[in-house]
């Protein structure tokens, strides 16, 4: 078959079984750019340039659902967070009002494939970084109440119960409030997301859990070594779990010579006087300086698929899946740089000899047996235990 034709045969196979991403940061992006204004960012028109997602877009890359992600960045903290986090799930809300003819709020599996039997693009929530619940059980259950369907316990940095990947170790992994964390979102069919998260903190996690996990956004550590990336040993506790691994396709956590890139990148940010995580005008002259003088590392979707072989290889063709973490990064992959590229990945398992029937598991029913799982897990454990009341002073001290 010509290039031409393998993308082709790919386009057919996402029309039959599309692409459940499991993350996607577009309402922290119109937060950033427009403030929530969806007539400055109306995603029913071309975005190409401003945002990696709008609607024609998702169509051509074979989306049929999306986690939106209702991140807040870790600068927010306590009920700020909190007040955020609403406000990035009433985005949501209201890109499904503003476009009901292309996306609809669920919140089950059997809703996911309802949307997708009804044309629509099923959209789902997910709160990336514990801190957002400001120790709260309670405010954990009214997010998943508002729809929040998981949360990634950590972000960058550490929360008070659970330690992350790119942070310093406090907790080596969870604190006893932590497990309680994972032990009421198990209760209310909540997903537990072990993205960002540090080694220890998953594999305390996996422990702790009663029902299927997910990394909505994490690759193998083993083809590149990063921190926010899965290593082996938790890939291959899956299949006793029953969770879902969701490749990423962030040009640093997926190729290891833009880690090395992006390292040498802070260091000259910390040898010009900045902080190596610095936003600022002056910091980001500086990163086009040394960019020009050494340009990026170029990262396509045969690197992604390089992650997702041997992901298979270790986990199982069960529990894989895709989540491309657009509009929320810079740096992509140059055939996987917007939501539209999904055919180009495809295309390449393709040529790796992948099946219809694995690469249906990997793009949807992987994503949705785990919410269904999941679902059946609480369905269970509700006939016997209440609503957590314990609060992390009783926990941890």
């Amino acid at each position: 078959m010509s290039e031409a034709d393998v993308v082709a045969r790919a386009r057919q196979l996402l029309e039959a079984t599309p692409v459940l991403d499991g993350h996607n940061d577009l309402p922290w992006a119109l937060r950033e750019q427009v403030r929530y204004d969806l007539d400055q960012r109306d995603i029913g028109t071309d975005q190409t340039g401003r945002l990696h997602t709008d609607l024609a877009r998702l169509d051509a890359g074979g989306v049929g659902g999306q986690f939106w992600s209702v991140y807040v960045p870790t600068e927010l903290q306590g009920d700020a967070a909190v007040s955020a986090t609403l406000e990035q799930i009433d985005c949501v809300n209201a890109l499904a009002a503003r476009y009901p003819e292309r996306l609809r709020l669920v919140r089950t599996a059997d809703e996911v494939e309802a949307a997708r039997a009804a044309g629509k693009i099923a959209s789902l929530m997910g709160a990336e970084g514990g801190h957002s619940i400001n120790c709260s059980l309670a405010t954990l259950r009214a997010f998943y109440e508002l729809g929040v369907r998981y949360l990634t316990l950590t972000h960058n940095d550490n929360t008070p119960w659970a330690d992350a990947a790119t942070d310093e170790p406090a907790a080596h992994g969870l604190t006893r409030f932590g497990v309680e964390v994972v032990r009421e979102m198990n209760r209310m069919g909540m997903l537990v997301d072990l993205s960002h998260v540090a080694a220890d903190t998953m594999r305390d996690a996996l422990r702790a859990s009663r029902a299927p996990v997910v990394f909505s956004h994490s690759s193998s550590r083993a083809v590149c070594s990063h921190p926010r990336n899965i290593p082996d040993d938790v890939l291959a506790q899956l299949p006793g779990n029953g969770g879902v691994a969701m490749a990423t396709f962030v040009t640093k956590f997926v190729l290891q010579e833009s880690v090395e890139w992006t390292a040498a990148a802070q260091r000259e940010l910390v040898a010009r006087g900045l902080s190596d995580l610095s936003g600022t005008d002056e910091a980001k002259a500086v990163l086009r300086e040394f960019e020009e003088a050494n340009p990026q590392p170029v990262a396509t979707s045969a690197t992604v698929a390089d992650h997702l072989d041997h992901m298979r290889e270790v986990a199982g063709i069960d529990h894989i899946g895709v989540g491309g973490d657009y509009d929320g990064t810079i740096f992509l992959p140059e055939d996987l740089n917007d939501v539209s590229g999904y055919p180009n990945l495809i295309g390449e398992l393709l040529r790796r000899g992948w099946s219809e029937a694995d690469l249906g598991k990997l793009t949807w029913h992987n994503a949705v047996r785990v919410l269904r799982d999941a679902e059946s897990v609480a369905a269970e454990l509700q006939r016997s235990e209440a609503p957590s009341i314990a609060t992390i002073e009783q926990l941890d001290g």
